[in-house]
């Protein structure tokens, strides 16, 4: 990595549950870090991701941002002593749901590096990212049925979309969890490494497209995620006039040239 892990963040905020490192050029590392419960998501867990990403998304020298846990937890799921004392309207109300929203709706490329158990809302926020980059150790469940509840953060919604309705139907229904291999080949993940060298993957990833020209990859992410929530026509509709909004850019001009000129782009943001 190339800057110190440390706990807390850039602008003097000061994190609990989370740890904030840079470790390569354009990539915000984010390390959840309550090992004493397996990584569990309370509410401040989430306020503390959501208000990184926050930050990061106005910050030009970030490109992209990984999330993992470690080599052992990603997340386990949300803190059920916590969420227990909730009732309905708590639960309907609560900041959770803001900090959630936040999350899903970042904008540049977000990626996971799980290893080991990704439960519940662990498996919700692997699926809330790009990219997966899964351990030989993972887990990925939603076995929120075994406590008399559904995955209340998108995980149903969102294992429908990318593995299809048998294993979402699989998932949900027993709570039982599924493997990395399993996982790759349902497409929640787009790698398997080994615990020791997933987040090193995850990292080289998000560092290659921390080097690519950030407004089209920015419409790029949206174009992907667009395409599985509105019909095909309106998708392809959107895609055109993305296209063509680049066109005005001075990065599309550089890599344009860059390329017939046979040398490396150097993107602005431009």
């Amino acid at each position: 990595m190339t800057s110190n892990d440390a706990t807390g963040a850039a602008g003097g905020r000061a994190h609990e549950d989370i740890r904030v490192a840079r470790p390569a050029e354009g990539v915000l590392l984010l390390t959840i870090d309550r090992p004493a419960v397996r990584n569990a998501l309370r509410t401040r867990t989430l306020a503390e991701i959501a208000a990184e990403l926050a930050a990061a998304e106005d910050d030009p020298g970030t490109r992209a941002v990984v999330i993992t846990g470690g080599s052992e937890h990603f997340a386990a799921g949300a803190d059920v002593r916590e969420m227990s004392a909730l009732g309905a309207i708590d639960v309907l109300t609560h900041e959770r749901a803001r900090h959630w929203r936040a999350i899903g709706a970042f904008p540049k490329p977000l990626i996971a590096a799980v290893c080991g158990v990704a439960l519940g809302g662990g498996c919700e926020l692997a699926l809330a990212c790009d990219l997966v980059v899964a351990g030989t150790n993972a887990q990925f469940g939603q076995p929120e049925v075994n406590l008399g509840m559904i995955p209340g953060a998108g995980g149903a919604s969102r294992l429908v979309r990318t593995c299809g309705k048998a294993l979402a139907m699989q998932m949900v229904l027993t709570g039982r969890p599924i493997d990395a291999r399993t996982a790759l080949a349902a497409g929640i993940a787009v790698e398997v490494d080994e615990p020791e060298s997933a987040l090193a993957r995850a990292i080289e990833l998000a560092a290659v497209i921390a080097s690519k020209p950030p407004v089209a990859v920015r419409l790029a992410k949206e174009a992907v995620r667009r395409a599985l929530e509105v019909p095909l026509t309106d998708a392809i509709e959107a895609d055109r006039q993305a296209f063509a909004l680049l066109a005005a850019s001075d990065d599309r001009r550089e890599g344009i040239a860059a390329f017939l000129e046979k040398r490396p782009p150097v993107f602005t943001g431009r």
